[in-house]
């Protein structure tokens, strides 16, 4: 690919980094994997891990197959959404470093292990040594731009960025050059760049699965349902019940106004994997059909999810700062949001923070920091309806309405809890 054409996203995006110093963290909790030691064939993973496990076993003291069987646990974990695979590959990943502590495919997979947990800085430095490992190699690049995205590290992202594009115009690069025009809020160009993403395919059926569905986020966004659903489609084509997909068409399900099919799809997906962000999707959408005693029964999980994520090494303080601010304590929703912006000062973290503060009855700290979240102009639905309510909070008037139409004219409805919440909001200050 020829980046001449990226070039004014990239000259923006450094530009702004002289008034500004955030990156928005998109769907939460999946970067685009990179393309490493994972499965390369497109058939079924449970096959590959029983195959390396048998290799493991065979040669008790290699380091190659454990790796791999890492790296294969990792895939399973992105197609399954099951978190319980991550400490399996830590272990793993562990004892290969403890036994060869340069081995480049090692660092490359405990990267990305490392950002599957939201341990950014962990990723970071575990790339930086993989690079160091073995200078002409790529395989760590994907890994670094993720990391220093979610870091707020923006001008060395795009220089990396730039690299990895110029080198291998393919999935993993064509995936973050997407991001980086979404996070412009150039939709059009990101959605080009996800299906130059999507034509380049990758090493597993999910890689290609992940990107469609990333696809059907960004056309939901664009006001594109009909787009956004042939997205989704594909993506489980690719790989049958991949779990980002099934979200992405419960939140269709919801914009056009469907709450029952928005219910059954999240019910379906959260006894699959009860994980919060499916839970909670579950219990929003019982909450805008009128339905409190069923989403108090959903909500009641996300405790117990909670201590599986922790166990597991996944941190999820910036989620969890928004569930608690919207349906919990809003004093520990600060708190929580603290720490995330302490670990990762990107964009998710100062959108939690800024909510929490605005829910807690701070409407002016709130705004500034979701002033923060948008200020490179992205139109995440979420984002701009916490600037837009801690905006009418606040008494800036003006702006909160033009968030919230904002909003509402780019996806939120997918959101049936926070649109009826925005409606409300601009009808009242409207009288």
């Amino acid at each position: 690919m020829n980046m001449t054409r990226l070039a004014p996203i990239l000259l923006s995006f450094a530009a702004a980094l002289a008034t500004f110093v955030l990156l928005r963290g998109s769907e939460p909790a999946a970067p685009v994997p990179a393309a490493t030691a994972a499965p390369r064939a497109t058939g079924d993973t449970d096959a590959e891990i029983a195959r390396l496990q048998a290799a493991a076993r065979s040669a008790s003291r290699a380091v190659a197959p454990r790796v791999a069987l890492a790296s294969a646990y990792l895939q399973k974990a992105r197609e399954s959404g099951d978190a319980g695979f991550y400490s399996r590959a830590d272990a793993l990943l562990r004892a290969a470093l403890a036994r060869r502590p340069g081995d480049h495919d090692a660092l490359v997979a405990s990267a990305s292990l490392a950002l599957s947990r939201h341990d950014f800085r962990g990723a970071l430095a575990l790339a930086r040594r993989a690079r160091a490992a073995r200078p002409d190699a790529l395989a760590a690049y994907p890994a670094l731009v993720d990391a220093l995205v979610e870091l707020g590290r923006f001008r060395a992202a795009a220089r990396t960025l730039q690299r990895l594009v110029d080198a291998k115009p393919a999935l993993a690069g064509y995936a973050r050059v997407s991001y980086m025009r979404e996070l412009h809020g150039d939709l059009a160009g990101a959605a080009a760049a996800m299906r130059r993403a999507i034509s380049a395919g990758g090493p597993a059926r999910e890689s290609v699965a992940s990107v469609q569905a990333l696809l059907g986020a960004i056309e939901l966004v664009r006001g594109r349902p009909r787009a956004a659903r042939a997205a989704h489609r594909a993506a489980l084509a690719a790989v049958p019940r991949y779990p980002g997909a099934e979200a992405g068409l419960a939140r269709l399900d919801a914009a056009r106004g469907d709450l029952e099919a928005a219910i059954r799809r999240w019910r379906a997906l959260a006894q699959r994997l009860p994980l919060p962000e499916y839970v909670l999707g579950l219990a929003e959408a019982e909450l805008a059909a009128g339905r409190p005693g069923a989403a108090r029964r959903d909500l009641a999980l996300i405790g117990a999810e909670r201590r599986l994520l922790a166990a597991a090494g996944v941190d999820a303080d910036a989620e969890l700062a928004l569930y608690e601010a919207d349906h919990g304590s809003p004093r520990r929703a600060v708190a929580l949001a603290r720490r995330a912006w302490r670990a990762a000062p990107g964009l998710r973290a100062a959108d939690a923070l800024g909510w929490a503060l605005t829910r807690g009855g701070r409407p002016d700290a709130g705004l500034r920091w979701a002033r923060h979240a948008i200020a490179l102009g992205a139109v995440d639905p979420l984002f701009r309806f916490h600037a837009g309510a801690a905006g009418l909070a606040a008494g800036a008037k003006r702006e909160g309405r033009r968030q919230l139409d904002v909003a509402l004219g780019h996806g939120l409805a997918g959101w049936p809890r926070q649109a009826a919440e925005a409606r409300r909001l601009l009808e009242g200050d409207a009288r």
